[in-house]
């Protein structure tokens, strides 16, 4: 394996993965950039196409290289490129953008309609020896930051645009259902953004248990009783008043949903972060009578990465500590079977040297 031209890990069908070596990729812009891929997370969505082989409209036809959480050393560069030069060390932002379309040109870039998004099919990811990229989609990582902190920006950069698209501000309080790696880096990012109170919710105690490792205010473990009645135990335990300030959905379960709308204050803000059922009950009542302001977030957009790399490396948030363990690249079938059975917050794949 060590003499692989550019061994990938590929997503072949349903359980079936197998590794692969393939063609070296080629630059085909003078503003690309080709990258050695060190480390690369295994995010829920990776383990979703492993088990199911699709994810909503997004079928896997064709054999598909998995991972999209990763950091590398730019190996090559193009002829135009002047903010990298071979060595650096870099994030990854996975997701190209047409630079064409209406909303890229509103600086909305996330909701291309022609993204090319690594390991969403059609398209490869990274869990290769190299993976090509335009250098503005590469960030490079300040001495004190290592690689395997690298592979943890793209996690940190949705957690970023959700707290952004909640508009989290000094003195506020935020209540994040679900304590799972999004959930824990959007309480660790309202933190840095001066909220007074973080509750973390979740069913799980073991995720709680380390949410209140993670600098929370508090930890929320919700009861098999209507929404309603969850919200008001949320309100009282934390001092929350007429409500909290920010609800942040990172879950994608019916049952916080509703919990969240219902624990907001009139005026609050309620932001979806989490994927789940394509359609739910919502409490509209609610949400229409306390005025609330919904919003979806959806990956991450300008500005995103580079303040996550910031919060990184100034220590304000601490992501070495989501980072459970690393395996071989050769390991790798054997990494997603632990995910899938909920062992550790965030497991890393390392890479191929060359």
């Amino acid at each position: 394996m060590a003499t692989a031209q550019n061994l990938s890990f590929v997503l072949e069908g349903i359980h079936k993965v197998k590794f692969e070596d393939r063609p070296i990729p080629e630059l085909k812009d003078p503003h690309d950039v080709m990258i050695n891929v060190k480390y690369t997370g295994i995010c829920g969505s990776d383990v979703h196409y492993w088990e199911h082989g699709a994810i909503g409209s997004f079928v896997v036809k064709d054999p598909m290289v998995l991972g999209h959480e990763s950091a590398g050393v730019i190996s090559k560069v193009g002829s135009a490129v002047k903010a990298l030069k071979v060595g650096d060390r870099v994030a990854m932002e996975p997701g190209i953008s047409c630079r064409r379309c209406e909303p890229c040109k509103a600086g909305k870039y996330n909701l291309c309609e022609n993204m090319a998004f690594a390991a969403t099919p059609p398209y490869d990811g990274t869990l290769a020896k190299y993976y090509v990229l335009p250098e503005d989609f590469c960030y490079k990582l300040p001495e004190q930051m290592s690689l395997q902190e690298g592979a943890l920006v793209e996690p940190l950069s949705v957690a970023v645009h959700i707290v952004r698209q909640a508009g989290v501000s000094p003195g506020q309080s935020v209540i994040v259902f679900g304590a799972g790696p999004v959930g824990l880096l959007c309480c660790a990012v309202a933190t840095a953004f001066g909220a007074s109170k973080v509750v973390a919710v979740d069913i799980q105690q073991a995720r709680l248990d380390f949410a209140q490792q993670y600098g929370v205010t508090s930890t929320f473990t919700p009861s098999q009783v209507p929404a309603t009645e969850n919200a008001e135990r949320l309100r009282q335990e934390n001092d929350l008043g007429a409500g909290a300030d920010v609800a942040i959905d990172a879950s994608g379960a019916e049952p916080s949903v509703h919990t969240g709308i219902h624990v907001l204050r009139n005026g609050g803000t309620y932001v979806q972060g989490g994927m789940g059922r394509s359609e739910i009950q919502f409490p509209i009542m609610a949400a229409c009578s306390k005025e609330l302001n919904i919003k979806g977030s959806f990956r991450y957009g300008s500005g995103d990465y580079k303040l996550a790399v910031g919060l990184i490396s100034s220590g304000k948030v601490d992501v070495k500590k989501l980072i459970t363990g690393t395996v071989k690249f050769e390991q790798a079938e054997q990494a997603f079977t632990e995910v899938k059975a909920g062992k550790g917050i965030k497991t890393l794949i390392a890479g191929i040297d060359e």
